[in-house]
């Protein structure tokens, strides 16, 4: 076998009937993320064919799959999204923030990801806004983003998310902008303590409940004392926190951001090899002082590692919270931008046969209710 870079592709074509011996079917879902991924550009899905208007030459495009676990579908997708958050950019600070869980959650993960996932988003994002709202640190309810990651370097399980935050938010009374500092956010110890409160405690119900996310060897019925010990190795766990340094301007952090909310468990330009049915790749060792490493799996190791990360069918891997909430996020930028200083609270266009009017000028609550249908004095606070 040649050692040249493979791509994911071609180690799903050469060893999929092989993971399949071993590990059993598909699921409904990676047998549709194998299948796309196998057809991606190739005439399998079709393609186009471009003419040269000066010399006649004519080139065949082959058309892309588009699923999102896709290693060559991204860069459009991310383009496409970063065209619609630069119009919602505030000029302040924005800061970066990773929730992560440690490692013996991940039995639970890999059982009942959809179940587990969803609530790392809830409490996360609860924690997020439970601080910022306490006068005792900022004060204000803020607004945020934040995308899931599943994989770590080694396509290892490591459910974390990525949360980017502007460095500020509106007070309860929605008339004034409470800036944070340009240098900090909120305290991650303070983050830590109560992400890891409210999610063991999502957890103690599931197991009260008898819902099955539990394998077996860890089932609070079947197990109790390997349950309550595997309860307290969490207590005891580090719930990382980790907040990094604020951006440069917002333009810049949403060009970061970009390079994680589209990407996949591995990308082919982290691809080294194909040899003697082992894949090798790079990986970067945090612990290591972020060491380039190289690591070689067994083909269809690989593959199973890879689909470990493919996401339940319908699953939003990038969510809004608090001041951006899809329902009123519309309403809630105008708010800022005016109490920023960076929009008028004047109307963007006159009516003409207004333009005499004496009446009294339209309210930043009136002229939204006029542009968005929403009235602004039932948002959340």
């Amino acid at each position: 076998m040649s050692a040249a870079s493979p791509e994911v592709a071609e180690i799903f074509r050469l060893y999929g009937d092989a993971y399949q011996e071993r590990f059993g079917r598909f699921s409904a879902a990676q047998q549709r993320v194998v299948r796309d991924i196998t057809s991606c550009r190739t005439s399998d899905l079709g393609g186009h064919l471009y003419v040269c208007d000066q010399c006649g030459v004519i080139t065949e495009r082959f058309n892309s799959c588009r699923n999102r676990h896709c290693p060559k579908c991204q860069k459009l997708e991310r383009e496409r999204w970063l065209e619609k958050r630069q119009q919602e950019l505030l000029p302040v600070p924005y800061f970066h923030l990773v929730f992560t869980v440690p490692h013996e959650l991940n039995p639970l993960f890999l059982t009942e990801p959809k179940t587990l996932y969803n609530l790392l988003f809830r409490t996360a994002a609860d924690t997020l806004l439970l601080i910022a709202e306490n006068p005792k640190r900022l004060g204000a309810k803020i607004g945020f983003l934040a995308v899931l990651h599943s994989w770590g370097q080694r396509l290892d399980c490591h459910p974390h998310l990525h949360v980017i935050v502007p460095g500020g938010g509106l007070s309860a009374d929605r008339q004034r902008w409470v800036a944070s500092r340009r240098d900090f956010f909120l305290p991650v110890k303070a983050l830590s303590r109560v992400f890891r409160g409210k999610f063991l405690e999502e957890v103690g119900k599931m197991a009260r409940q008898a819902q099955p996310v539990f394998p077996k060897r860890l089932d609070p019925k079947d197990q109790p004392s390997a349950y309550r010990c595997w309860l307290e190795e969490l207590y005891t766990a580090p719930w990382v926190v980790y907040s990094k340094p604020p951006f440069g301007g917002a333009e810049r952090g949403l060009q970061y951001l970009a390079r994680y909310t589209h990407r996949v468990a591995i990308s082919h330009d982290r691809l080294r090899g194909l040899e003697n049915d082992r894949v090798v790749f790079d990986w970067k060792d945090y612990r290591d002082e972020s060491q380039i490493k190289t690591m070689s799996l067994e083909a269809v190791e690989f593959i199973r590692r890879y689909l470990m990360h493919v996401l339940p069918s319908g699953f939003h891997r990038i969510r809004y919270y608090g001041l951006f909430a899809n329902r009123h996020r519309a309403v809630n930028l105008e708010r800022c931008r005016y109490l920023l200083g960076v929009v008028s609270s004047e109307p963007d266009t006159q009516d003409p046969a207004a333009a005499n009017d004496e009446s009294e000028p339209e309210s930043w609550e009136e002229r939204m209710l006029r542009l968005t249908g929403v009235d602004p004095t039932l948002c959340p606070a």
